[in-house]
């Protein structure tokens, strides 16, 4: 039998070749929320969209509408989901207080709290409103700050903003121009 002969046998014996299982099947994405997001990892800044369902990640993939990159992500943004969803991932932020031998857990709300007080504490300390010559200067020398190149221009304007104009430090870089 011909290769045509046996297609017509085929589809005159079962003319609605989907299964029932087939078509009760659905993406496991229908119904997620969709947040954009920008890979974690080098300074290109890929765009990514992350799908969440009951307060959890589902899925994370390039986001098509992204100018940088059109969707595409390289090895490491493509193994995002892996790392946010590891095991063994760190849970807990690390701490060693002074002058101590171990490490001990805490949680992320209170090394918050620790680093916002101990900025506060060094900017209180070392503020000069006025230099030595008089000049009016505003400003602490005691605290730097290196942003991340992943962050974007608005996030980087604001954070200029804020550790310049409204805490005084002086020492503002990104990793980007670096």
């Amino acid at each position: 039998m011909g290769i045509r002969n046996r297609i017509r046998t085929h589809v005159g014996r079962n003319p609605n070749p989907i299964t029932a299982h087939t078509r009760e099947a659905h993406s496991r994405l229908a119904g997620a929320n969709v947040t954009v997001s920008v890979c974690p990892y080098c300074a290109v800044g890929c765009s990514q969209l992350i799908y969440t369902k009951n307060g959890r990640i589902i899925d994370i993939e390039g986001n098509y509408d992204s100018p940088i990159s059109g969707g595409t992500l390289c090895p490491k943004g493509a193994a995002t989901y892996g790392l946010v969803n590891n095991p063994d991932r760190l849970t807990t932020v690390r701490y060693r207080p002074p002058h101590a031998t171990q490490w001990e857990d805490r949680s992320l709300a209170w090394c918050m709290e620790r680093i916002a007080q101990l900025v506060k504490q060094t900017r209180d300390a070392s503020y000069e409103e006025t230099d030595t010559n008089g000049t009016t200067v505003n400003r602490t020398l005691a605290i730097g700050h290196l942003g991340g190149a992943t962050l974007d221009n608005e996030e980087n304007y604001l954070i200029k903003k804020l550790w310049t104009g409204g805490l005084g430090i002086v020492a503002v870089e990104n990793q980007a121009r670096i």
